[in-house]
């Protein structure tokens, strides 16, 4: 049998002070270091040391005297524990300390105290040797886990040195402790069985539950639920492939403890999983007039789009497995866009739901968080199917135009997979990481504009193209919806208020100007609030003539007219005349809303040379353009203001290039009567309205006009507005947003709008009243463009004009 060597502890040792427990040998503990004697100590001896006894302390069991001096040195005990330091950490917050984690490996007797400060250090004399008793680690241990009320006796088995003396004082304290513990499970199992005979006497007064049975109820609870949800998945008719997913997290479910964070999460996917639609949808409604009366009813005008939803409900008639169409309705702001894609769903008997998807920068919005992540959540897809409880409801994504792009991805490219027929039938949320069929949802998508949406994106959608509305068209909407609807939110009736198409009208022309009626909606509502003020003065007018006529009644006629002379002051109101509606005319618009905020000034502002009227398309809707040039000495050269992008500034100088190459033809001159135009000349070319951003190619013809007006001399016409691209060689190329210029040619007053000839097709879409109003003059070259733009025709040589009225 190989002997061991026993333990030698240096003869001089740092003690360190503790007072938060007794360390006993074979015992681990952790103490805290924050009295500036320890701290000294830690800093030179733990943290400066190299050498192995350098770890190697005195801890001494130490009560803190709150009377005493904290410079001098508290009395010490004299049985103490060499330990072994095996961890040091730091922290400056909220001051200084440190944290020890030493480990007891024989007891000492301290001798002599050979110094104070800065750190206490003592001659001791080693007691006991720790391999002699290889099993009493674990009954130190254990007794050094006893709670504080065997602090004590903890001290006086560290003072005893036999072992028959610490066998004396241990045992009669394991035996206290073991009885104990026996008392407390006999008293927790007697009342366990009174609540259980109280819970089943008297179910609806139950006394309060130890925890032990609360924690046994709240699991039995728990365990019904998961199972509740296991009959949920079995019944929930989704796919295979999602069904064994869901089984697999149920068998997790139930092997994990309540506890872990874990647990919530498996939870909250299972609960969604089962209540996704997988196989719940709506039958649609095929009656195709009864669609068409529908449509006709909730919007006026529209008539493309109300004839693309006809044709789908017809296809779907014949062909009931035909999947949803993906349409994006591309117009201005307040044509009812949105109101559309609600009527389609009502129309349809479908849910709607709306996804508000501007400024969305995050590619997780559409499709969700990976599990793994803290807080994740599915995309709004999955989150919308999981509100309307249907797989084939109506999804708006509204303003797909204003996407954003971050570094959490393009949510643009998460997108191709929802809005691609041949793929949304296995689109794969982030969160559920299982296919979900999409292709019976009916997507539509809404846009001002086309040039912002990415290109593989566009290609997905079938754009229906949703264009401002003509001024008739804006009276009827008016009437039929918008005046009936802030009658309803302000309290009124139409025996109360009354607004004449005229005043309509008025409204339109002169205090807004947009291609939707959002403004004119609020204007409404402006008319509305002033009448309901004129309404309710009015009725507490006649209440108080009531109260008089009562009190005339019951003879107090005096005491009415001395407490209100002013409500009895004249003959009318003795006598009132029926309640009469109150009408609103051009007075009545003027005190209401103000004085009108837009004014025709077309003949003002061509009332001299260098003036001409272009057509522009925004996504607001059209719009007419002014365009001013004047010229002065100087050297030659071009001046463009107005804030005009590339493309405008481009066709600027090719307007210049082309009219100097042909000035000879068309006699135009500089000031001194030279046909060098620039030859000691300046330009200057502007386009009002500053603050707004131009650029295009559609103003190319208007520069045109309007230099050649500003050399000749010549005035154009003050009923003309003209768009169109032009080439270095003067033809004219076709432009876009043909119909929104033209309705705002329209409402600015204007009679004869000049187009490119390539864009005579378009003409179609101008609603009839319109084009009964306008002349419509098609160029192909620029001749074309100077003899409609002034009267009697600009030069001998130029091409006859083509003037149609349709």
């Amino acid at each position: 049998m190989s002997s061991v060597s026993p333990i030698q502890i240096p003869s001089r040792l740092p003690l360190l002070l503790t007072h938060e427990g007794v360390l006993l040998p074979g015992s681990t503990m952790r103490t805290s270091v924050d009295t500036a004697r320890n701290l000294q100590l830690v800093r030179s001896r733990l943290l400066k040391g190299t050498s192995l006894q350098s770890t190697i302390l005195g801890v001494i069991p130490n009560t803190p005297d709150p009377a005493s001096d904290a410079q001098d040195l508290p009395p010490l005990h004299r049985i103490g524990t060499a330990a072994l330091a095996v961890q040091v950490v730091g922290s400056n917050w909220p001051k200084p300390h440190y944290t020890l984690l030493v480990t007891g490996l024989c007891r000492f007797q301290i001798v002599q105290v050979l110094k104070e400060k800065p750190y206490p250090v003592a001659e001791v004399e080693q007691l006991d040797r720790l391999e002699e008793f290889p099993h009493s680690g674990r009954t130190r241990e254990e007794l050094g886990e006893l709670s504080e009320q065997f602090y004590k006796y903890a001290v006086q088995i560290l003072d005893a040195v036999s072992l028959e003396e610490r066998f004396k004082m241990t045992i009669p304290l394991l035996v206290r402790q073991i009885e104990g513990l026996k008392l407390l499970q006999k008293t927790r199992k007697h009342k366990q069985d009174e609540d259980k005979r109280v819970i089943a006497i008297r179910p609806t007064r139950r006394a309060m539950p130890l925890p032990g049975i609360l924690e046994d109820e709240e699991e039995e609870e728990e365990n019904d639920d998961i199972v509740m949800l296991e009959k949920k998945i079995r019944a929930s008719h989704m796919p295979e492939q999602a069904h064994r997913v869901c089984l697999k997290e149920i068998r997790r479910l139930k092997k994990m403890p309540q506890s872990m964070p874990e647990y919530a999460l498996t939870r909250n996917y299972l609960e969604l999983m089962v209540e996704l639609p997988w196989n719940k949808s709506t039958t649609d409604r095929l009656d195709i007039r009864a669609a068409r009366a529908l449509l006709d009813s909730d919007h006026y005008a529209m008539e493309k789009l109300k004839k693309r939803v006809l044709e789908y409900l017809a296809v779907r008639q014949l062909k009931s497995d035909l999947k949803g169409p993906i349409l994006c309705f591309v117009g201005p702001p307040g044509v009812g866009k949105t109101s559309v894609g609600r009527s389609v769903a009502k129309t349809l008997g479908r849910e709607f739901h709306r996804i508000a998807l501007g400024g969305v920068c995050d590619q997780s919005d559409i499709r969700g968080h990976r599990r793994t992540y803290v807080g994740s959540m599915p995309g709004r897809i999955i989150n919308g199917l999981k509100t309307v409880a249907v797989n084939n409801p109506v999804f708006l994504l509204d303003e797909v135009d204003k996407l954003g792009k971050s570094l959490q991805g393009d949510p643009a490219a998460a997108l191709l997979e929802v809005l691609d027929p041949e793929q949304n039938h296995n689109f794969t949320d982030h969160y559920l990481n299982v296919a979900f069929d999409l292709s019976q949802v009916l997507f539509i998508a809404t846009a001002n504009t086309t040039a912002t949406i990415p290109p593989a994106l566009l290609d997905r959608m079938e754009i229906i193209q949703v264009p401002g509305y003509t001024q008739e068209e804006k009276i009827e909407i008016a009437h039929r919806h918008l005046i009936p609807k802030q009658l309803g939110q302000h309290g009124l009736t139409p025996q109360q208020v009354q607004i004449p198409q005229v005043t309509t009208l008025d409204i339109i022309t002169r205090y807004t100007r947009e291609a939707g009626v959002r403004s004119l909606d609020r204007k409404l509502g402006a008319i509305c609030r002033a009448v309901a003020v004129k309404v309710a003065e009015g009725q507490h007018k006649d209440a108080r003539l009531d109260r008089a006529d009562a009190a005339e009644a019951e003879g107090c006629r005096e005491h009415v007219l001395d407490s209100k002379p002013e409500a009895l002051g004249g003959t009318a109101d003795l006598g009132l005349p029926p309640e009469m509606p109150i009408l609103i005319d051009s007075h009545a618009l003027k005190d209401i809303l103000g004085p009108p905020m837009y004014e025709l000034e077309v003949s003002e502002r061509l009332s001299q040379p260098g003036v001409a009227i272009g057509l522009a398309w925004s996504p607001l809707g059209g719009e007419i353009m002014f365009v001013e040039a004047s010229r002065m000495d100087g050297e030659g050269q071009l001046t463009l203001t107005g804030q005009l992008g590339d493309v405008m500034k481009e066709s600027a100088h090719l307007a210049i290039s082309w009219l100097r190459s042909n000035a000879k033809r068309y006699h135009l001159t500089n000031a001194s009567g030279g046909f060098d135009l620039l030859d000691n000349t300046d330009i200057h070319l502007h386009f009002p309205a500053g603050a707004v951003t131009k650029d295009g190619p559609s103003a190319g013809v208007t520069i045109v006009t309007c230099l050649a007006s500003l050399f000749s001399g010549r005035l154009v016409r003050s009923d003309v507005a003209m768009t169109g691209e032009i080439t270095l060689r003067g033809l004219v190329l076709p432009v876009g947003g043909i119909k929104d210029k033209v309705l705002a040619a329209h409402r600015a007053g204007l009679k004869r709008v000049i187009l490119p000839q390539r864009n005579e097709k378009d003409l179609e879409e101008i609603p009839g009243n319109v084009r009964q109003d306008l002349s419509f003059v098609t160029a192909g070259c620029l001749d074309d463009v100077l003899n409609a733009a002034f009267d009697g025709g600009f030069a001998a040589t130029s091409s006859p004009l083509v003037n149609s009225k349709l």
